[in-house]
């Protein structure tokens, strides 16, 4: 409980998030489910788009920043202050599979992600063709990260199912780090 009085007044109670992912992950349907908004009509993110929640007390800003190929160039430009990554992938999209790993991989190695955590949410698991999340653990070759925590999630951005599980995750292990800083 005395964590949580800390955390509501004190200076770690927010952190600075950044959602990636290729474009069609989901990433836009995760914020919006996050804030508790509809998600019946999404339209493509063109730049970013900016919301902050509160999560167990902790308010999180959140940068959802499209991914258009076009776009993923100026990824960078929002890493600085990065307290936690989230990467959407999603799950039935095999054939930009390979992609998705590439992109997360050139995130892990930038110098502004240094040892930041990662939650990657293994979303559209709602699509019967979804990759297990485990699978998807595999295929991104997560067990090399070892200078960060990371979680993988899976998930369904639509209906909810898991994302609050990930959110948990965030709240009971970035933030007790946060609050050793």
């Amino acid at each position: 409980m005395s964590v949580v009085h800390k955390l509501k007044g004190g200076r770690g109670a927010e952190l600075r998030i950044v959602l990636l992912g290729l474009d069609n992950a989901g990433k836009t349907t995760l914020l919006k489910q996050l804030a508790s908004e509809d998600v019946s009509t999404i339209t493509p993110t063109q730049g970013f788009n900016i919301k902050s929640i509160t999560c167990h007390g902790m308010k999180l800003n959140v940068w959802d920043i499209g991914g258009q190929r076009n776009i993923r160039t100026y990824w960078k430009k929002y890493l600085e202050n990065t307290d936690l990554l989230i990467y959407v992938v999603d799950s039935t999209d095999k054939k930009r599979f390979e992609e998705t790993g590439v992109e997360l991989s050139e995130l892990i190695e930038e110098e502004n992600l240094h040892g930041v955590p990662v939650l990657i949410f293994a979303n559209k698991q709602d699509v019967a063709t979804a990759m297990p999340a485990s699978a998807v653990a595999e295929g991104l070759n997560l067990h090399t990260y070892r200078d960060r925590a990371w979680q993988i999630q899976a998930c369904s951005a639509l209906t909810g199912e898991g994302v609050q599980d990930g959110m948990n995750w965030i709240c009971n292990n970035v933030l007790r780090e946060k609050q050793k800083q």
